[in-house]
């Protein structure tokens, strides 16, 4: 049975790849590695001792979709390609509406093109937006308050309409919350370009060095110390919760949103003191005044998860930073020493557009 992925090459990607391969599950990698390195996948292949087709594809390249399509009969598709930096988002909303939801357009045409109707996509607890309690079932309502936010709840709507204007469709949307960690073996992990926008990264990267201090925004927040708490799921966990997505998407047809979520937050200096425990690094930083639009808790409901798909998160806040600091301290520039410089160098089962 083959599961196309598309930005399978990124951290939530690469991890649910391994997920994928480890239960049995036939793989083919679909990324245009514009925020991602070929060097996660020759991870992947190298923990799990299997080989898969990787095309590096843009989604927004209808053609080159398409002779994906035709050389693989496809039983489902997972979908985490997209833009995903809330502040470029901000200060480049034509781009993000254009990308996230052309390629998404492409993708669902192209599906239905060769009756491929099974699918599993990618959004985020974003789509909430600023919720007015917690914690958040998937029956609240969603108000996204970025362009990178609402290109997800619109591809929601999309994918609502889509099913309900044919029921042949099977399709689960998964609102995921703040994933940290890494593969316990420390070979794949989170790699942002630049600046770190989420938490995790930028503590690790202070703690090995790369960067002097972490910054805090905000510490006047009505939470037991002031700053954001938020629910930090393990990205293995998060991997699983698609697999088991993918599971009943392939038995059953339907439309289902889910959350996934630990249930529990931690607040951003409760983290920091995790990461100081488990690593003995200490790390400094400096407090400076809330970004806009960002709000006091928000955590999640994951029961529906749990009863509908069998699905729960099981590592705690120790454990996803102590993966998170073996990766950091194996990979302290994580993959941009092993980038592939050349096709030739790219390990047997892995292609390029030219080989199509």
């Amino acid at each position: 049975m083959t599961v196309l992925i598309t930005g399978g090459a990124g951290y939530i990607g690469s991890h649910t790849c391994v997920e994928l391969l480890q239960a049995g599950y036939d793989i083919v990698v679909l990324d245009n590695f514009s925020n991602s390195s070929p060097e996660s996948l020759r991870r992947v292949s190298e923990i799990t001792g299997r080989e898969f087709p990787v095309y590096a594809v843009d989604l927004l390249n209808r053609d080159e979709l398409e002779r994906v399509f035709s050389n693989h009969a496809f039983q489902g598709v997972i979908h985490l390609a997209g833009l995903k930096a809330v502040g470029e988002s901000v200060s480049s909303p034509m781009h993000y509406y254009y990308s996230n939801m052309t390629s998404t357009f492409h993708l669902c045409e192209t599906m239905r093109k060769y009756g491929v109707h099974r699918m599993v996509f990618s959004s985020s607890a974003t789509v909430y937006g600023l919720p007015g309690s917690v914690p958040i079932t998937e029956t609240f309502p969603v108000g996204a308050t970025n362009p990178y936010g609402r290109t997800k709840q619109m591809i929601e709507q999309v994918l609502q309409d889509l099913y309900a204007s044919d029921p042949s469709w099977s399709i689960s949307i998964l609102r995921y919350f703040n994933p940290i960690g890494a593969h316990k073996s420390g070979r794949i992990g989170e790699d942002p370009s630049g600046v770190p926008n989420n938490l995790m990264p930028f503590i690790t990267q202070v703690a090995v060095g790369r960067r002097e201090r972490l910054t805090i925004y905000g510490s006047d927040y009505p939470t037991k110390d002031g700053t954001g708490v938020r629910d930090y799921i393990h990205v293995v966990d998060l991997a699983q919760g698609h697999l088991r997505a993918l599971e009943k998407r392939l038995s059953q047809s339907g439309m289902d949103i889910y959350n996934l979520g630990t249930g529990k937050g931690y607040s951003v200096l409760e983290v920091v003191q995790a990461f100081e425990k488990v690593s003995g690094r200490k790390i400094p930083y400096t407090i400076v005044d809330r970004r806009p639009g960002d709000i006091a808790t928000c955590y999640a409901d994951p029961s529906k998860a749990q009863l509908e798909l069998g699905w729960e998160a099981v590592r705690n806040i120790e454990e996803m930073c102590v993966d998170s600091w073996l990766w950091q301290l194996h990979n302290p520039e994580g993959y941009k020493e092993m980038v592939p410089t050349s096709q030739a160098s790219a390990p047997r089962g892995f292609f390029t557009t030219s080989s199509l």
